[in-house]
């Protein structure tokens, strides 16, 4: 029994010393290398979940004026003239973004076509046009905005009145550093449909 009880108190000494030196150890220890700091992994649907998106200048998208007034710009040229649409993707959030157009019929209820940004590019690049904006509203709450802005559309960029009017409706994000385009929605002036004081000059 003795034995037995010696045998256990230098197993237990043993165990003690051996623990105590692996903490002595550990503390003397160099530290491993850093962790690398790799950035978590976008989302799915995240705007960096698209790095190879264009890029825009920095002037098209640092106020919701400036990124109106750069896709008014981008899209406007003459038929058969390739327009930037790098540009004008830039301007709007990654596959997302998209154009709606308004239909009102003589008879019939109304109706909307839904465009992407492919799309578009298919149905305005064989015109003529020159769109340029004539006022804005413009309503923010936290990172979202809202704007009203009429527009004015010419035959040429150098006719003194526009052929048509309208109202586009920007949706837009604001990133902390530029603006994107989430959506475009679009009705023209009819008789029965004038552009109202505010957007009107």
């Amino acid at each position: 029994m003795q034995s037995t009880t010696s045998s256990l108190r230098r197993a237990f000494l043993i165990s003690t010393l051996s623990f105590a030196g692996a903490c002595a150890a550990a503390q003397t220890a160099p530290a491993g290398p850093p962790s690398s700091g790799a950035a978590p992994t976008p989302a799915p649907g995240a705007i960096a979940s698209h790095p190879e998106w264009p890029k825009a200048n920095p002037d098209d998208v640092k106020s919701p004026q400036a990124i109106i007034a750069a896709v008014s710009d981008a899209i406007s040229g003459e038929a058969g003239t390739p327009r930037d649409w790098q540009r004008v993707r830039s301007l709007f959030v990654p596959v997302a973004g998209r154009m709606v157009v308004t239909r009102v019929p003589k008879t019939g209820p109304s109706d909307v076509t839904v465009l992407s940004l492919d799309d578009y590019e298919k149905r305005a690049g064989g015109r003529t046009f020159y769109e340029r904006p004539i006022a804005y509203d413009v309503q923010s709450f936290g990172r979202t905005t809202h704007v009203y802005e009429s527009y004015g559309i010419r035959h040429k960029a150098t006719d003194a009145e526009p052929y048509v009017r309208g109202v586009n409706s920007f949706e837009l994000l604001f990133d902390g550093t530029r603006y994107y385009i989430l959506q475009i929605f679009w009705d023209t002036e009819r008789p029965d449909n004038p552009l109202p004081a505010k957007l009107s000059k």
